[in-house]
């Protein structure tokens, strides 16, 4: 199996685990479960943190330049390694978008727009539940419920910053340095979307002009041609 057998073959079930990893992680930070059921859930995430080790260790195996193809997935290699330690775990939820991001490969511009729709809420929904979880319990925070952390999301990642809600602890900080850099990313992805469609827009209408007059100049040439052989036909 080569590299691109092995991404097709596991880009499902890859993106299934995640998933479940995300409604796992949503349900801990939101219920906050003890005993058996914490349990479960750690365990749970573990066995994905390590579905994904391993594919990011086969992927390594298989690609043709491995020392290129490590320096140009050093994201991977964090997503995979630095969530052992218990604060940076959140780190997980990236995979979501990187599965994502494979995933839209050579895709259409209708698609693009999809994609940075979808991985907005995402990301709108994945930091809200990663600062509710730094920030609930800290004594100068001020994010104290999960419809707090949602406001505040949205207000960051669409460049807003009320500043009625911010974070006072470094991992709720290291989150919303994230959310910045993703919300001036996707101000460029509509943007530069936007503008490639008003570019094919218009291109398309410059098409259809020219199209137009080629189409009105043969018809005249037709018609002065037929006019001469007319002219030339009649008697003197």
């Amino acid at each position: 199996m080569d590299y691109r057998q092995w991404e097709r073959a596991t880009e499902w079930p890859l993106a299934g685990s995640a998933l479940t990893f995300l409604a796992i992680y949503t349900w801990t930070v939101l219920s906050q479960p003890t005993g058996m059921g914490a349990r479960v859930a750690e365990y749970a995430i573990l066995g994905i943190w390590t579905l994904f080790g391993i594919d990011y260790l086969v992927r390594l195996a298989l690609a043709e330049q491995r020392t290129r193809w490590f320096f140009l997935h050093l994201h991977e290699l964090a997503i995979v390694a630095l969530p052992v330690l218990r604060p940076l775990r959140l780190l997980r939820l990236l995979t979501l978008i990187s599965l994502l991001q494979r995933s839209i490969g050579g895709a259409l511009r209708g698609r693009v727009v999809t994609y940075a729709v979808a991985g907005t809420s995402m990301l709108v929904f994945v930091a809200s539940l990663a600062m509710f979880d730094a920030e609930r319990a800290a004594p100068a925070g001020s994010i104290k419920t999960f419809p707090d952390a949602l406001w505040w999301a949205a207000t960051t990642i669409t460049t807003v910053g009320y500043g009625d809600f911010s974070p006072s602890t470094a991992t709720g900080r290291f989150i919303a340095v994230g959310l910045m850099v993703a919300g001036i990313a996707l101000l460029g992805v509509v943007t530069a979307t936007l503008a490639s469609w008003l570019v094919q827009k218009v291109a398309e209408q410059d098409d259809a002009n020219q199209a137009a007059t080629q189409q009105q100049v043969a018809e005249l040439t037709f018609q002065i041609a037929a006019l001469r052989t007319e002219l030339a036909l009649r008697p003197e």
